[in-house]
């Protein structure tokens, strides 16, 4: 019922990105545990729209995510960002993640986040608050796999973190 629950939600989401202005301030992440690589990988799509208002009002600077070449000017601002607004704790430890790089899709942008040399664990904690400091209505699905096992969960401003124990 989860997966199906979880799989008509990102449906939806994927589906309703048809115009600039929206009313729903929603992003979905995906986090999944690679055993082969021992690596935590994450994708996360946000409107890009509303990505640049947070730059840019957090780091009082004109950003624009109009070009593919913005991307790699502004990488590390985005990093910074995600690393303050998208925090994993693996067994009670925080780990790195790492921003590979990012793409539009359409009106979104979707993020490629990594954390490296993650050994077998039992326990996941999210903290998702990318956006919530420009939208008080932010909604972040996030999704958490490892092997055949995946939990949802919606993640607000008021209730930015939620555990998942394997």
């Amino acid at each position: 019922m989860k997966k199906t629950f979880a799989l008509l939600l990102t449906l939806i989401f994927l589906t309703s990105f048809s115009t600039k202005d929206h009313e729903t301030y929603l992003s979905v992440t995906e986090i999944e545990y690679n055993q082969e690589q021992k690596s935590i990988q994450v994708i996360s799509r946000v409107f890009i729209d509303d990505f640049e208002d947070v730059l840019s009002k957090r780091y009082q600077k004109d950003i624009s995510l109009s070009y593919k070449e913005d991307l790699n000017t502004i990488k590390l601002l985005m990093e910074k960002y995600l690393d303050k607004k998208l925090v994993l704790r693996v067994d009670d430890k925080e780990v790195e993640l790492k921003l590979l790089g990012s793409k539009f899709d359409a009106d979104q942008i979707v993020l490629f986040l990594e954390a490296k040399n993650i050994n077998a664990f039992k326990k996941v904690q999210v903290e998702n608050l990318i956006l919530t400091d420009l939208f008080d209505a932010q909604k972040n699905i996030t999704h958490v796999k490892k092997g055949d096992d995946i939990e949802s969960m919606l993640l607000t401003k008021a209730n930015s973190s939620n555990t998942v124990i394997f």
